[in-house]
């Protein structure tokens, strides 16, 4: 007896809910949709018989949601920075930072969902392996014989360019003379120029300090 073959499903797909097309599809997704949104949407009907309304509610709820968390987390210091203690607003900024990568997860389950409850069928993608060149004899194609006669014509380009090294030698030194002479001039402008910008640089606004551990969800 051959068993059925379970559709694929993407990276992210929501856990506990069945794959596209396969039995019980629309019923865990609805039941994992509303938990996604506030309780209240579970007074509503409509959204349970149209899983794809449900499912847009969800997904500008849960995108509002990401966006509060990263305002908060923009925020937090000049909110709270007098208010709280060093340690507490750290613990603050790192509950922003783990919620704020859930949000941004559950955004983006939502939003596979919305499109498989739109009938989108999603495929695996296939990662073409780069060609390679044949081999022959122990060597690639590229790797071939010395062509005879090409000993005498090597020994004759050696020549050549020794002597055209020879050449440019006298005059590459007068071009670094001359090279280092303009370099000099160009530190002493940029150092000017550098007094000029630190003397009109604006200061930082408060609360947008450097973040070390800023998380990816800022966007």
């Amino acid at each position: 007896m051959v068993g059925t073959v379970a559709s694929y499903v993407p990276p992210g797909w929501p856990t506990g809910v069945h794959p596209p097309g396969s039995e019980g599809f629309e019923r865990t997704a609805v039941a994992w949709l509303l938990d996604v949104v506030p309780p209240d949407y579970r007074l509503y009907g409509v959204l349970r018989r149209h899983p794809v309304a449900l499912a847009t509610l969800a997904s500008h709820h849960v995108r509002a949601c990401v966006e509060g968390a990263r305002q908060g987390y923009r925020s937090a210091r000049t909110e709270l920075g007098e208010a709280l203690p060093a340690h507490a607003l750290g613990s603050v900024l790192a509950a922003y930072r783990t919620e704020g990568r859930r949000l941004v997860n559950t955004a983006q389950a939502v939003e596979l969902l919305a499109r498989a409850l739109r009938g989108e069928e999603f495929t695996p993608r296939l990662h073409a392996e780069a060609p390679r060149r044949p081999v022959r004899h122990g060597l690639t194609v590229s790797d071939s014989a010395t062509p005879p006669g090409s000993a005498a014509v090597a020994d004759q380009s050696r020549s050549v360019q020794g002597d055209t090294a020879t050449a440019t030698g006298t005059t590459s030194t007068a071009l670094a003379d001359q090279s280092r002479s303009v370099q000099g001039d160009a530190n002493a402008a940029r150092k000017v120029g550098g007094k000029r910008r630190d003397l009109t640089r604006q200061p930082r606004a408060a609360g947008t300090a450097h973040d070390e551990h800023a998380p990816a969800f800022l966007g």
